[in-house]
């Protein structure tokens, strides 16, 4: 593993985390922050790597697989390793929960964890929680954490990931080390794809559709039905700047039926207002959907900055009002009714 922990960009992070880890300074909590894709779960899983590595190349380095502890908690079944990600009620079994991107965090699993955590590591030295989209927890899990983290055990550290510190309660904020993760530049992301075996155009294409995220570049290269949804969706919005009311209500309705589809949804549609409205600016940062150039060019041509800024504004509200649980189908219908007619 090499001092940058195998890592794509983020080599501060890396630096500071490896010092931590050297020095036996490790904080009892930290949280990740960044878009999704960025490598808050990996960053994360290298710093438990780091703390329990049994043959570490250096201080703080990992040796990133030779291990038995390594290994096992790259693949996330370390039995000192607690996973604990947003879940759904299992509709079969109304006691088993199921995990799922639109589903929250819940006080059921906090509670368990505070059964374990203060148990001796069973084979390391730290045992490691790592809390995944953490701000989909509910508000009573949140405020069950604050407990959890005043009283951390000195063999315990808890490693959050969030898109943004705003998007949790404050005391939780501050009893936590933030490491605000930024996305890498596009030639970096497009030079790791060219070494992966991707073709150059291609490779420009995927480096900027992921708006500087490693980890969804390579996902968007390991599955093709993610450009093909993406396609679809960018369809979709460019169709209901002209569509009726009618149209703009059932398509509403058929987009809240599914709230991780409309997240998503909105997310594309989200970059896609991003470059319209960086045209309008004229701003020389570079596009995310460069292959949708010309229609890019077409609304700007036809909108002023402040509409674009409030579209933008607008999808960037729903997603937040979507984490507050907020009705989808009036979301939808509100978000879709207010789109500019160029």
């Amino acid at each position: 593993m090499t001092d940058n922990w195998n890592l794509l960009g983020h080599e501060w992070a890396v630096d500071m985390l490896r010092q931590h880890a050297a020095r036996g300074d490790v904080r009892h909590a930290y949280l990740f922050c960044g878009p999704p894709g960025l490598g808050r779960r990996t960053l994360a899983l290298r710093l438990a790597q780091a703390l329990n590595c049994t043959q570490p190349l250096a201080p703080g380095i990992p040796c990133g697989g030779t291990c038995r502890d390594c290994k096992q908690i790259e693949a996330m079944q370390h039995p000192d390793l607690n996973i604990v990600e947003p879940t759904i009620i299992d509709p079969d079994d109304r006691k088993e929960l199921i995990p799922a991107l639109n589903g929250e965090i819940r006080i059921k699993q906090i509670r368990d964890l505070q059964k374990t955590i203060h148990l001796k590591p069973y084979q390391s030295i730290y045992r490691a929680i790592v809390f995944l989209r953490f701000q989909q927890a509910s508000e009573e899990s949140s405020n069950a954490l604050l407990k959890t983290l005043e009283e951390a055990p000195a063999h315990a550290i808890l490693l959050l990931t969030a898109d943004n510190p705003e998007q949790l309660l404050p005391t939780i904020i501050s009893r936590c080390e933030i490491l605000r993760l930024r996305p890498l530049p596009i030639s970096v992301i497009e030079a790791d794809l060219i070494e992966r075996g991707v073709d150059a155009e291609r490779a420009r294409l995927l480096a900027h559709i992921s708006g500087g995220r490693p980890g969804y570049a390579r996902r968007l290269v390991d599955d093709d039905t993610i450009l093909e949804k993406r396609e679809e969706r960018l369809n979709d919005v460019q169709t209901l700047l002209s569509a009726s009311r009618v149209e703009k209500f059932a398509y509403a309705r058929k987009l809240s039926e599914n709230k991780d589809v409309m997240r998503q949804t909105i997310l594309i549609w989200l970059s896609y207002w991003r470059d319209v409205m960086l045209r309008v600016a004229q701003a020389g940062t570079p596009l995310t959907n460069v292959d949708l150039n010309m229609e890019i060019e077409f609304l700007a041509a036809h909108l002023d900055l402040s509409t674009t800024r409030h579209v933008v504004s607008n999808f960037e509200s729903a997603l937040e009002k979507m984490d507050r649980n907020v009705n989808s189908k009036l979301l939808a219908e509100v978000l879709l009714l207010d789109l500019p007619k160029p």
